[in-house]
């Protein structure tokens, strides 16, 4: 039975029969190349540091979900900062559509870890290991060799040290040195997360490569959405290149375009840039490094394949900047960033919770109604704490609190039982008084209603 061929083009990963195209681009280092590699190795260093920098003390990130807290550049937030987490995601989506209506996509092409470590990480060692995109496509013709193998075992180990890194934003540095040193049975979850990473980033930067920006991510798919004619992005200046013409002579009535697919060829995602916006492009630049080293060995100028707009490239209009939807979109960031600072900000020092104690609401001892209450406290600031009990408002009542009171280092938590006693005649049926918690300035005044007796109870 004959294979079914595609009517039209398919995926650029895929032939027309099914099957896979590997994508093997050809290196040109222009200057968008060489901008881009600073900003890789910039982030691959921000990465690897990261863990290991201390902000008051703390990891400058540590996203801690066994103990259920997050550290942030020195600030620890807690499962109830809800509102923070909820305007955090909210910034982080309004920062992306903005970033999109302004320069496209890019972020897949300068910034995101799938371009940074696959264009300047992976493939220079593929480069090292194999030669240039000739040599690569003669030994896939074949089938392999010993400079492929001895490829994949170099992949293996930094899969295996990126992973580690990638653990240490869970755990933290000192539990992730103290792990290597242990044999992996004292910390089976932590050595599972590593190997099941290192099998993850091994296969994706081994095999999967581009399919994780053309099937996976569904970013491509939002630019319909988020993009507009003038959005930045990579184009191919139709007026200026076509018709095309074949040979570095100058041919009367033809563009500057020769078509030598070096544009192709140097696409890390295998698309030809001259059949307009497609969902694939990546906006790296790499095949305007290509065009315009072409450009360069037939004496026409630069910029065939440069970073513009739809409008521009279309009719020759300047690109604006500031237009309404950029303007909505960095006045809802703004407010949503304000927001952000102004809750973060004015965060309590110490999360306070006073709930009843177990066992009966009430008791009565005598004249006395006695209220057994527990007091927990978790210390967010960045220094140790004394937490005591005033009621307020009640004086004719007292304060038993033989656990009282406690002492909290930073960012630790406790727990305590004291009881409120009152007389009889003060408290009958529920009455609300305030409880300050705390000393000094960070004092905090939490409202609770005390239970007794109804007023018609015999004694």
């Amino acid at each position: 039975m004959p294979i079914p061929v595609a009517p039209e083009r398919v995926l650029p990963t895929l032939n027309a029969d099914g099957t896979r195209n590997r994508i093997r681009p050809r290196l040109y280092q222009g200057r968008l190349y060489r901008a881009r590699r600073i900003v890789a190795y910039a982030l691959m260093a921000l990465f690897v540091g990261l863990p290991f920098v201390r902000v008051h003390g703390k990891p400058a990130m540590l996203l801690d979900v066994m103990n259920r807290q997050f550290i942030l550049f020195g600030h620890t937030y807690l499962p109830t900062d809800g509102m923070l987490l909820m305007l955090l995601m909210l910034s982080i989506f309004v920062g992306v559509v903005l970033t999109t209506a302004l320069v496209g996509r890019a972020w897949c092409g300068w910034a995101c870890p799938q371009t940074v470590y696959m264009e300047f990480l992976f493939r220079p060692l593929e480069r090292l290991f194999e030669g240039p995109r000739e040599a690569q496509l003669r030994i896939d013709r074949s089938g392999g060799d010993g400079r492929r193998l001895a490829k994949n075992f170099t992949y293996l180990g930094l899969s295996f040290l990126l992973a580690n890194v990638f653990l240490s934003y869970f755990v933290g540095t000192s539990t992730l040195a103290r792990w290597i040193v242990q044999a992996p049975g004292e910390h089976w979850g932590g050595f599972s997360v590593v190997l099941v990473t290192t099998g993850l980033v091994y296969f994706d930067f081994a095999y999967f490569r581009e399919q994780m920006c053309t099937v996976i991510c569904p970013y491509a798919r939002l630019q319909s959405v988020l993009l507009d004619p003038k959005s930045l992005l990579i184009g191919y200046d139709t007026k200026r290149g076509e018709p095309r013409s074949k040979g570095k002579a100058k041919v009367a009535g033809h563009g500057d375009c020769i078509d030598c697919q070096a544009c192709v060829v140097s696409c890390p995602t295998g698309i030809d840039i001259r059949q307009g916006l497609q969902l694939e492009c990546i906006a790296c630049g790499q095949c305007a490094d290509a065009c315009d080293s072409i450009m360069d060995r037939i004496k026409r100028p630069p910029g065939l394949i440069r970073y513009s707009s739809q409008a521009s490239l279309q009719d020759g209009r300047a690109t604006r900047i500031l237009r309404p939807r950029v303007a909505i979109y960095a006045l809802a960031l703004a407010g949503l960033v304000a927001a952000l600072l102004l809750l973060g900000g004015n965060q309590p020092k110490a999360e306070v919770t006073i709930l009843r104690g177990l066992g009966a609401p009430f008791t009565v001892s005598g004249d006395d109604v006695v209220n057994q209450l527990r007091l927990k406290v978790r210390n967010r600031s960045e220094a140790g704490g004394t937490f005591n009990v005033e009621l307020l408002g009640m004086p004719e009542a007292k304060i038993v609190a033989p656990e009282l009171p406690l002492i909290i280092p930073a960012s630790e938590q406790a727990a305590a039982s004291f009881f409120v006693v009152a007389p009889r005649a003060a408290l009958q049926g529920s009455r609300r008084v305030q409880l300050r918690v705390g000393t000094g300035k960070g004092a905090q005044i939490v409202s609770y209603t005390l239970l007794g007796p109804e007023r018609d109870a015999a004694p």
